[in-house]
Order: C-alpha cells, then structure tokens, then sequence
C-alpha cells in the first residue's frame, strides 16, 4: 500500500474538480495479468468518483477515496492466451485492448540487466556452448511474449496513451533487456502461458538508488552510516509506481559498480533493505527474489593496466552476495563460465543468464523436476595432505572441457595457498598438493577472473568458496 500511496501523490496534481480515470502507465494495451491470485487494479478519479472495472465476466466497483485514489482487485484467474478487453469507467471509460492472463516478472539491475538485444546481434561468436540467438530479434514473433520497458519518470507522469506494452518482437525487442528477455522466452516455452516481463534498470547505477531513504534509516547497520548513491533515486522514479502491479517476482543483475567501490558486508545489508522494501511495497514477503552473482572482470586494473585493488576484491564482493540468501525465497544464479575475455565488464551471455534465472523458478515457483542449482560447498574432511570436498547440487560433477579441474587451492597452517591436484569422487572433490602436508584450508575459484571448469549434470558450474569466509557466521538482522 505504501507504494500505492507514493503513485497517487504523483498523480495529483493532475487532478481537477471533474478530473477523469487516470491509470498508471503500467497499464496498457497488450499487457499480461498474472495468473492464479487476486489482480490488483488501481488508479485515479475525482473523489467520490464511482469506478467499475469489467474484465472476463467480473465487474468490480468502488468509490474513489476523498484523495482520490480507487482500487480493485479481480478475482484469480487460469491463465488465458486469448486478448481480451479491460474496460474500466468512471466520468470517462478506457478501455484497454489484447490483455492476456499468465506470468509476470519484474527485472531490473544496471548495465548487464539493461543490456539491450539489438546488442546480440553485433557480438563475437561466443567461445562456449553451441548456443547462440545472433538473430533472435529478427527472428522473434511469439505474440505470448509481452514485455514493458521502464524508462526515467516515465512512470511518474501517466500519459493516457495505454502503449507502455508491447508484443516481443521488433523495435520494442531491440530496445529490452537481453537477460529478461531469455527470463521470460525460456518461462514461456517450458510454462506454455503468456510472460509479462518488466524492464526497469539503468546503466551504471549502484543499489543505494534502488531502495528508499526510509529502508537506509531503518537498517540497524545503515542507519548511522552516512548514505551513499542517493537512497531512492530511481526507487521512487521506476520501482514504487508500479506497486501494487500484481507479479510473480523479481530478478536482480546488479553489483559491478558496488564492486569497484570494494564492498562487502555493507553490500549484503543493502541488498537485505532492498528486497525487504520492494517485498512491503508489493505487500508480500514471499515474492521469489533472484541475483546474479557478478561475473569474472578485471576490477584489479585500471585503464591503464595499473593496479588499483587487490584481485580478491570481486570474489570477497560474492560473498557478501551469498549472505543474502539467509532470506527467505532467494536464489543466485554462477556465471564464472560466462565470459569469454575478463577484460570485458559486459559479458555476451545474457541468454544464459536469462535462462539460469528461469530455471531457478521453474523449480522453486512452478514446481518443476530440474536441476537449476550450481554445486556448492557442503562440508569439508581433512585428512593430512588430503582435503574431501562434500558438494551438494553435485549430481554428475564433471569437468566441462574434459581437462584436469582447475581453480583449487589449499593452505597449510601458515595459511600460504598453493595449487591443489582435484580428483572428482561421486559428489566429493579430494584435494591435495605437495607443498602442504597437513592441508587446513581451502578456496577455490578464489580470484577475480578464475572461470573454473568444475560443472554438474546440467552443465552448471560450481560456486566460488573459501573455508576461512569471515561472513559465514553473520546473521543479518
């Protein structure tokens, strides 16, 4: 409701004595409704305006309230491929044309979920898989695809053009985000209902902007600090306005401009605020939030090639990532074989991501029977010079490319890590070196560009970890 309330006041001031019904520009012709729970419908009249709102044989009225506002919300509803009209009347009726019922997911981030598809078309082959939609947008014609991209204050200022949606093809694919678009093709294909996926991301944007002043100065670890990145930028711009848009969920590719900054620990209670802000707006705690963890790049060296902060920056920034799933309803997704040159801040991939991210909810929302989990660290058996690496996600551990796994260390007593010999055993990893003789810690993938080759049955790699994480005890709070 929160969020409800910061929309309308932005509208107000295009109120008057007899002012007509005025939707957000979130909603528009060609959008899709999410499926299967109660559908949130809301806007603007004159106070004390009757407005109905008619749609698949339901008619809901109300009395728009003495600012103004007026909601309402439509029963569940079974997914429906087949536009239809919305049509909702007040002193005026609009009606909204080709609405469809089924999945909606809101993405959003910086450069790599902004990353436009127009890009793909450009790029190298890719090194890895045999994948590669270099002619996707030319191509793409799936009327079950819709997709709204976010653009600054576009939200704030309602139009009354209802053309914010769009179907996934053409001028309004080149402009959408890659990683979203793969989201919601590869949700589509393996769901067989209308996507609704909203874009809302910008290019080189810290977190900070993505939650509000109030979530900063309610964070028992923020709250002293001094704020950075200006707290609410585009939170009050392009997230809070579309609350209380009925959705699924969220996914998040954002971190890099974080990581230049050498954060940690401070990252995960921003990260913390932001999801449990954008869950209040939407008033649901439950709403699946999924991360990218940021992939391998050269954060070390400036343009010049000069060093500017040590190569652990990046993977001690993934930790600080990793905390966050002590939340409830979060996933991350690993993309350290996701790059082809380190050097390279915008890896190619984005289908990849996209589709890492699906399978994610096609296993903890749709209840699908996949493996959509990267192997992980579980627990460790030293053993004198030898170390046994316990994973779990580890069904079918292989090395991708056949070669000898790369990417292990292990350290002694005197916590000096040298290389480690990796045999795989099951879904146990055994280590060993002939520089320790008594092996007591362990990393691996320990570096900013390390692109490890250790994979599971479906070809998904395994996550970086150090046994000595400083953060593994932390509880947020």
């Amino acid at each position: 409701m929160r969020g409800f309330i910061v929309h309308i006041v932005l509208l107000a001031a295009s109120f008057s004595a007899k002012a007509n019904v005025i939707l957000p520009n979130i909603f528009a012709n060609h959008m899709v409704l999410q499926r299967n729970q109660p559908v949130a419908i809301f806007g603007s009249a004159s106070p004390g305006e009757q407005v109905s709102v008619a749609f698949q044989n339901q008619l809901k009225r109300t009395e728009a309230d003495q600012n103004g506002r007026w909601k309402v919300e439509l029963k569940a509803m079974p997914a429906n491929a087949v536009g239809q009209t919305l049509t909702i009347r007040g002193n005026n009726t609009i009606e909204l044309k080709d609405v469809l019922v089924g999945e909606v997911w809101l993405c959003s981030g910086q450069s790599n979920m902004e990353y436009q598809m127009r890009k793909i078309e450009k790029v190298k082959t890719p090194l890895r898989g045999t994948y590669f939609p270099k002619n996707e947008v030319s191509e793409a014609n799936n009327p079950n695809i819709r997709l709204f991209l976010v653009r600054r204050k576009f939200l704030a200022k309602p139009d009354g053009q209802y053309q914010g949606w769009a179907v996934a093809r053409d001028s309004a694919l080149r402009q959408f985000s890659a990683p979203a678009y793969f989201f919601g093709k590869t949700l589509q294909q393996e769901l067989g209902v209308p996507v609704g996926i909203i874009s809302s991301a910008v290019s080189g944007s810290r977190i900070e902007p993505w939650f509000s002043e109030e979530y900063w100065a309610s964070s028992p670890y923020l709250k002293d600090k001094k704020k950075e990145g200006d707290p609410g930028k585009f939170f009050h711009t392009m997230i809070a306005p579309l609350a209380p848009y009925t959705l699924k969920g969220f996914v998040w590719y954002q971190g890099e401009s974080n990581t230049f900054l050498k954060e940690n620990i401070s990252y995960s209670y921003k990260m913390k605020a932001l999801i449990e802000n954008w869950r209040t707006l939407w008033e649901n705690p439950k709403l699946p939030f999924y991360f990218t963890e940021i992939a391998p790049f050269y954060y070390s060296l400036d343009e010049k090639g000069h060093v500017r902060m040590p190569r652990t920056v990046l993977p001690e920034f993934r930790e600080a990532q990793d905390l966050v799933l002590q939340l409830p309803h979060t996933a991350r997704i690993i993309t350290t074989d996701l790059v082809d040159d380190p050097h390279d801040l915008h890896p190619s991939y984005k289908w990849e991501i996209g589709r890492r991210h699906a399978l994610k909810a096609l296993k903890y929302v749709y209840h699908k029977n996949i493996v959509a989990d990267s192997p992980e660290l579980e627990a460790v058996k030293y053993q004198g010079k030898q170390a046994r690496v316990k994973l779990k996600h580890a069904a079918g551990l292989k090395s991708v490319d056949g070669k000898p796994l790369t990417s292990f260390e292990v350290a002694g007593e005197d916590g000096i890590f040298y290389p480690a010999q990796a045999a795989i055993n099951g879904q146990t990893v055994v280590l060993e070196s002939d520089q320790v003789q008594q092996v007591r810690q362990i990393r691996f993938g320990w570096d900013e560009a390390a692109q490890p080759n250790l994979v599971n049955t479906a070809d998904l790699p395994a996550a970086p970890f150090r046994t000595n994480n400083p953060l593994q005890h932390i509880k947020l709070k």
